[in-house]
């Protein structure tokens, strides 16, 4: 992760640079509700409020960027800088002084010990991943930093039934290291498009001696001939003929768990009414409180016209137009 925008971490999370760690974390969460992902938020903001919190909330993270900020190192950029400014970097030992901030300049030591060639990008880069300022390989005081591995992502394409039911999946991931691991996914009743199964340290190895990257599960739903989903709603079209449109029927409806429902269909009934089914939806995979479990079946009307008439259905037709004395289109002028 680096820092590619040229708004300071602070001015990403909207707070001041004096900001407590609660107010940093509590400006956090809002913007991460906001927009997460998951609640159809903007993935890329998303990354920038969670790079600026992980550098801000982390207490040696945070003094390294407020000490790039105060010697002009503002983005990732680069930027300049007074040269030859010697200073303690991060409290951890050490006077270093800096002679270039710009481009790929090096930082030599208070002995006069060479360079390290790393530029301002670098450091962002590591700083945000958690490697510090001069990345893993350096050892201040006996320390290394531990780095996280990263994520891995896998879509998991499901059948509508398999998606309204729930099911079990077998996946075989490869992770980053070339690793083959075989993992049973449990997909919850009631998933949806989009939605997102993690496992926690399934993912690529740390480094350093850091934690395992997570795996992400992500569900795609296949069409379906009958049914769409919106939400926990499902929808399904109800064709119905001229003479039950406007004589009233009684219709078996089949219902997606597998049951069937007698629908008293009324006469009169025009095209695109909409019949409601309540609760034989699909279960809500995260639900508010107060809400049903399960969504509603929504049956819509469809008129269907035929497209050719037999002798006895045409005369049925003509002695209908002839006794017919309402005007459907009056008032046209």
């Amino acid at each position: 992760m680096v820092q590619t925008t040229d708004k300071t971490y602070y001015e990403v999370l909207g707070v001041g640079d004096k900001a407590s760690t609660d107010e940093i974390k509590k400006a956090f969460k809002k913007l991460a509700r906001k927009h997460h992902p998951d609640a159809g938020g903007d993935e890329a903001a998303f990354k920038e409020i969670s790079e600026a919190y992980e550098v801000l909330s982390d207490r040696e993270k945070r003094e390294e960027y407020d000490t790039m900020l105060k010697y002009g190192a503002f983005a990732a950029t680069g930027g300049a800088a007074a040269s030859g400014i010697p200073f303690n970097w991060g409290g951890r030992g050490g006077t270093w002084t800096v002679t270039d901030f710009g481009g790929d300049g090096g930082y030599g030591n208070a002995t006069g010990a060479g360079g390290f060639g790393n530029s301002i990008g670098d450091i962002f880069s590591r700083m945000a991943a958690g490697e510090g300022a001069f990345g893993t390989d350096w050892d201040f005081g006996g320390r290394q930093q531990k780095v996280k591995g990263q994520d891995i992502q896998v879509t998991l394409e499901l059948s509508f039934e398999e998606a309204f039911k729930g099911t079990e999946k077998r996946v075989t991931v490869k992770s980053s290291d070339g690793i083959n691991q075989t993992i049973d996914v449990k997909v919850p009743e009631g998933a949806v498009e989009g939605g997102r199964l993690r496992y926690k340290g399934k993912g690529a190895a740390g480094s350093n001696g850091g934690e395992n990257g997570d795996l992400l599960i992500i569900t795609s739903i296949k069409p379906d001939k009958l049914y769409t989903r919106s939400g926990a709603n499902i929808h399904m079209n109800l064709p119905l003929s001229f003479d039950e449109a406007a004589l009233g029927a009684s219709i078996t409806v089949p219902v997606p768990d597998g049951s069937k429902v007698k629908l008293k269909v009324p006469a009169g009934t025009q095209e695109g009414k909409v019949f409601l089914i309540k609760g034989k939806g699909a279960k809500r995979v995260s639900r508010k409180s107060g809400a049903s479990e399960y969504g509603d079946l929504k049956v819509k009307a469809t008129l269907v016209v035929p497209r050719k008439l037999n002798e006895k259905q045409r005369e049925a037709l003509e002695a209908f137009a002839g006794a017919s004395d309402t005007d459907i289109r009056k008032g046209w002028g």
